[in-house]
């Protein structure tokens, strides 16, 4: 197998650490990006490096902050002049917030938003111009269960994931003729630090307002550890091998792939199943059914 140059996005923790990890493991040229590799990251940074190195992989940990097109710019510029392409790019960076919905302000959906969605716009807009003159490529954008339906109090972070499976849908057809492949991953109930590092609603007095309703988010930070607690407890390496099937397929994807605990089902490869025929149906009513 000839091993691609990998781009991940939000490689600091959870999982992301281990998809980094498999897929260098499997030969492929690997760079990890995070925000702030110099400072509160750098430990994470050297672990990555290390456990890497200790196995004979490439893997290289470059300064990346979603959020500002300068960042994303340069670190996607020096990979392009270190390597010359880059052949795949993940889209994980990301955060969770659990709250009130109205209690969100709008600047504080702005700044998820500029995370989970605008940061992948501005991703996939800087590789994307390499990709389409090397007539091939693939972007991988990790999305979530919640891109396909609404638990309460998620609701900030699920209309972030939704945004981001139609921008990840579009690319799937609008560069179908460029040799690009588009693709979402969408992750089950996984350990993780999402939930822990929540953004928390800024309106206090909407908070306020709602009353004993206000404090079911909180239930459900405390609850999330002990769902984990069990005699076989989530595999987050799941979703680093889905990811690494995906990077290695010969033939094209799948648009969607879930990615689930063992024994657990929440019905989402159902959904996605009863979409896709009326999806292409449309596209076919169009004059489209060449991007399908």
């Amino acid at each position: 197998m000839s091993g691609k140059v990998v781009v991940v996005t939000g490689a600091s923790s959870g999982f992301w650490k281990l998809t980094v990890l498999e897929l260098a493991r499997r030969g492929h040229t690997v760079i990890a990006t995070m925000r702030d590799v110099d400072g509160r990251n750098s430990q994470v940074r050297n672990e990555l490096v290390g456990a890497a190195k200790a196995e004979g992989n490439s893997l290289q940990v470059l300064e990346m902050d979603v959020a500002g097109d300068a960042s994303v710019q340069a670190a996607i510029d020096h990979v392009i002049a270190q390597h010359g392409k880059i052949d795949v790019l993940v889209n994980n960076a990301g955060l969770m917030p659990i709250g009130v919905t109205e209690a969100y302000t709008t600047a504080d959906v702005e700044r998820l938003f500029a995370v989970n969605f605008f940061g992948a716009v501005r991703t996939d807009r800087a590789v994307l111009p390499h990709m389409r003159a090397a007539g091939e490529g693939l972007l991988v954008q990790v999305t979530s269960l919640m891109g396909r339906f609404i638990i309460p109090f998620f609701g900030v972070y699920s209309a972030s994931k939704f945004a981001l499976e139609a921008l990840a849908e579009s690319y799937r057809y609008e560069l179908s003729s460029f040799g690009i492949d588009s693709v979402i991953v969408e992750p089950g109930p996984f350990p993780s630090n999402l939930i822990s590092s929540s953004p928390q609603p800024s309106d206090t007095g909407v908070l306020t307002s709602y009353g004993e309703v206000a404090s079911i988010p909180g239930q459900i930070k405390d609850n999330a550890d002990r769902s984990h607690a069990s005699a076989h407890p989530p595999r987050p390496q799941f979703v680093a091998d889905a990811i690494a099937r995906l990077v290695e397929a010969k033939e094209r994807r799948p648009l969607r792939t879930v990615v689930m605990p063992e024994g657990l089902d929440y019905g989402v490869a159902r959904i996605n199943e009863a979409v896709a025929p009326v999806q292409n149906d449309i596209l076919k009513a169009m004059g489209m059914s060449h991007m399908i």
